[in-house]
Parts: structure tokens; sequence; C-alpha cells
């Protein structure tokens, strides 16, 4: 029995490994001044505190967490709306949504940047800015995840049900659905939403060809310093991956308090 667990767990740690590996020697190389040879020469942290006592690098960083949260937040907010609208008052809809939301997989980034510059750049409404229009094509890179995410979860607690027993109790179909259906969906939610933050922190292309140099993020300071020093962007990328771990880490810490508090309500 013990032979037959530990081959799945060798495997997965090879498999881990060998994702590490690209990360590992980054971090190298970002420590030290050269590596032309077999190992690196000039142990150095000048690249680290140069970045940190950087306004433009930190205030980067800044961009990229609020350029990621806000379409995150705001398209899970209208899928879950929808999905509550067509799966409690036009459940024969659903698979028009569902059509409508899997188009963004068909969609380049490339394609869809040119679609919005060419439809709203010359806009005299507030629909012109940039950023306006750089937020709005993560919501619509991120929208199949999202949806597939929550449309599982919905599925599987089934929600028709719980609102069901809520109103029995006296409590409306929408209060119902925000405070019933919306906790126990909780875990789905939050991994679409981490899905949706490694694409965010992925993506060159859209913000490269709609805001340019005006609002400049993490990836559009990585590809600036490339240019001029290899070592220091290969600590950028270290420092973008260590904030995708911490955002992933105290997502993963809040949901785990929910639960436990959650599971405490009800054996009290």
């Amino acid at each position: 029995m013990k032979e037959k667990r530990a081959a799945p767990v060798a495997v997965m740690l090879l498999v881990m490994i060998y994702l590490l590996i690209p990360l590992a020697v980054s971090i190298v190389y970002s420590l030290f001044r050269k590596w032309t040879g077999v190992f690196p020469e000039g142990f150095r942290l000048d690249n680290y505190i140069a970045l940190f006592t950087d306004g433009e690098f930190m205030a980067s960083v800044g961009r990229s967490i609020a350029m990621c949260i806000i379409p995150i937040a705001a398209t899970i907010l209208i899928v879950l709306l929808a999905l509550f609208v067509t799966t409690i008052y036009f459940p024969k809809l659903e698979k028009y949504v569902q059509i409508i939301c899997m188009i963004p997989y068909t969609i380049q980034g490339v394609i869809l940047s040119v679609s919005i510059l060419s439809l709203y750049v010359g806009s005299p409404t507030f629909l012109s800015n940039r950023l306006l229009m750089l937020m709005g094509a993560y919501c619509v890179v991120i929208l199949p995840y999202i949806y597939q995410g929550i449309r599982n979860g919905m599925r599987a607690v089934h929600m028709p049900t719980l609102i069901e027993a809520a109103e029995m109790l006296g409590a409306s179909k929408l209060y119902a659905f925000f405070r019933v259906v919306v906790p126990n969906i909780l875990s789905a939610i939050i991994i679409s939403s981490l899905l949706a933050v490694g694409i965010i922190f992925g993506d060159y292309v859209l913000i490269r060809n709609l805001a340019g140099t005006s609002a400049p993020n993490m990836q559009i300071y990585l590809y600036q310093t490339m240019k001029h020093d290899s070592t220091m962007a290969s600590a950028v990328f270290v420092i973008i991956m260590l904030t995708t771990f911490i955002i992933t880490l105290l997502v993963l810490l809040l949901q785990s308090r929910d639960t436990k508090r959650r599971q405490q309500q009800v054996k009290e």
C-alpha cells in the first residue's frame, strides 16, 4: 500500500522540481554579477536594493495589483448576477450565456487590443480612457475562466434547491443567493480568481498595445529592464513570481479562515 502511494508522490515531486528549475535559476542569476561559466560570479544584492528603492518600480507593482483586482472583482460580480438570473428566471437562456462567455477563448490578445482601439480610441466619452479600455479587455480575457469555475460551483451545490430552502424560511431569492449560495461556492470563486490572477500577471500584449508606457506595470518594467541589464531583469521576474505567490497565499489563508469559521458556526 505504501509503495503504491510512494509512486504518485515521487512523480509529483519530480514534476514540481522540473517546473521550479527556471525560477531557481532566475533567483541565482539575479543574485550574481555575471554567470558566463559553470558557476556564477560576484554575489550581490544590489539588484533587489535598487528595485525596492526605485519609486517607479514600486508604482508599477501597485498598478499591477490594481489591474488584477478590479477586473476580477467586476467579472465575478457580473457572472454571479448573470448566472443567478438565468438559473432562476430564464434557464433556457443559460446555454447562450455559456456560448458568449466561451467566445474569448478564441480571441487572441493582438486581435482584441486592436479591435478595442479601433472602436473606442476616437470616442468623445470616458470609454476612450486607455486604462478603462485595459480593464475592460482583462474582463473579457478572464471571463471564460471565471464563468466556468462559478458555474461548476453552482451546479455542485445545486443552487435552485438552496434558494428554495431559504425562501421557505422567509428569505428573498436575491438575499438567499448572496447569503447562502455564494458562501457555499466560495472555493470555486477563489480558484477561478487565482487562475485569472496568473493570466493577468502574465499578460504583456494587451497592456503594451492599450496602455503603453502611460501606465507601466511590472511586465512593461521587465521588458524595459531587459534591454540594458539581464541580471536586473531576472530580479524583476523573481519579484513578479513572488508577488503572485503572496497573493495566492493570502487568498488561500482567507479561504481557510472562512471555512474554519463556518465549521465552528455549524458545530455551535
